[in-house]
């Protein structure tokens, strides 16, 4: 069967042009600019009427928590997948801290045999580091994972390295790119006992941003830069919070990533949403916030994420002790990113560099991330000047709230293929299992 989005504007590698997509299969077969043909010349097509709108590549989240297995009245696979196809969302990278943690290969291979059976999207899974599991680093197959995930802080699921030793042996022992999450433990307990002095038990949600520093951050990221430069490593530090932690980027192979949560949100919103925007790192100051947004701009940072991680609304309860980490996101990142296009933060040409191009280059995806002739048919049509309101019933996540409730978009996501499926259409989820496992090559020791 072949599919014709015809009268759409493309905006791929850079550039924004009305024309016409034609797919047969799984693949990209052709884009052609010009006005909007009336056939592609197959004799069983569909024709997708993208007049008015915008057709992107899909979204390549490089960074969700799906909680699936162990922690699955959160959220699953099958319920999260869904969340990302109404989002625009293509393709995600699954972290580690589940139940249990994907740090070994019957782990890794558990989670690739569920998604196979249950995921509307494509989808991969990264391999968590520990202490003492580096020895098995050399029977990953590299063709199938993104990298290796290391917490270098405290967060959900206690995967904790902070040894020296450890983390050494962690940066000397793969070439395949290691995410961190780098936030200093030490300064944070510190903090956190100061609080509790004079907050009591579960201080103020307020005090998030002061218990989970900036200090915490700059200082566990700069250790992160120096192993990865001492080892010659491959680093992407993930969700960057701060101005400081960006005066490390770039350097050679050492890349970071910013988070929606974290340019859309301040402090200034716990007074407004609470716990509800509680997550690790801690979203931060209007500085802070702004200088991030900056760095979109100029490659200090390489790729836009969510750190999509649902928690079900009663565990969300409390202050900085009680209250859960984490918010679900990836319904609505497409669109949130699209605000900001809006507001004059970044071109829509590099939203879709950062949340298409930049992680399928960085990670090595092979066959997707950008609209190409002969690569998977991926792609996200989004119409802009069409608003509605985020009301529960939308909500595709298992865990049923979001942060954005009750917010009014401009843009909306229209429809969304992958390999070459229609998985979401104004409003509906395809109920079929179209996700593959992705494919990686990966560059080792050369610059990203």
């Amino acid at each position: 069967m072949s599919i014709l989005i015809k009268g759409g504007k493309i905006v791929n590698e850079g550039k924004t042009f009305e024309g016409n997509i034609v797919i047969e299969g799984e693949e990209i077969k052709s884009i052609v600019a010009g006005p909007a043909q009336t056939t592609s010349g197959g004799g069983d097509d569909v024709v997708i009427d993208a007049t008015g709108c915008f057709v992107l590549p899909g979204v390549i989240d490089s960074h969700v928590h799906f909680r699936e297995p162990g922690l699955t009245e959160k959220a699953c696979i099958e319920t999260e997948s869904r969340a990302a196809a109404a989002g625009g969302v293509t393709t995600y990278f699954d972290m580690p801290n589940t139940v249990p943690q994907t740090v070994t290969i019957e782990a890794l291979e558990d989670k690739f045999s569920r998604a196979e059976k249950s995921s509307h999207v494509n989808y991969s899974f990264f391999f968590g580091a520990t202490n003492d599991n580096t020895n098995l680093f050399s029977q990953l197959d590299e063709t199938r994972i993104p990298g290796i995930k290391l917490f270098m802080g405290s967060s959900t699921g206690n995967m904790l390295v902070d040894r020296d030793e450890a983390l050494n042996r962690i940066f000397s022992a793969t070439r395949l790119p290691i995410m961190a999450h780098c936030e200093d433990t030490e300064i944070i307990n510190r903090n956190m006992a100061e609080a509790k002095k004079s907050g009591g038990d579960d201080p103020s949600i307020a005090l998030h941003p002061f218990i989970r520093s900036e200090e915490a951050c700059f200082k566990s990221t700069q250790k992160a830069v120096e192993l990865a430069k001492k080892h010659h490593a491959r680093l992407h530090v993930a969700h960057l919070s701060t101005a400081e932690e960006l005066d490390l980027f770039p350097a050679p192979n050492i890349t970071a990533e910013a988070t929606v949560g974290h340019l859309y949100f301040t402090l200034l919103d716990y007074a407004r949403l609470g716990a509800k925007i509680k997550v690790n790192p801690s979203i931060k100051s209007p500085v802070d916030q702004f200088m991030l947004r900056e760095a979109l701009n100029d490659g200090r940072i390489e790729t836009i994420g969510t750190d999509h991680a649902p928690h079900l609304l009663s565990q969300k309860q409390g202050g900085c002790a009680h209250a859960a980490s984490g918010m679900p996101m990836i319904q609505f990142s497409l669109v949130t990113m699209l605000e900001l296009v809006d507001e004059g933060v970044l071109s829509l040409e590099r939203m879709v560099q950062l949340m298409c191009h930049q992680p399928a280059k960085l990670f090595g995806v092979e066959k997707r991330g950008f609209l190409r002739p002969g690569y998977q048919a991926d792609v996200t049509i989004v119409r802009p000047k069409s608003p509605w309101t985020v009301v529960p019933e939308l909500i595709q996540s298992r865990c049923g709230w979001s942060p954005m409730e009750g917010h009014t978009y401009q843009w909306r996501v229209e429809q969304t293929l992958c390999n070459g499926h229609l998985i979401y259409n104004k409003g509906q989820v395809s109920p079929d299992i179209v996700g593959q496992a992705v494919k990686f090559c990966h560059h080792h020791g050369t610059q990203l």
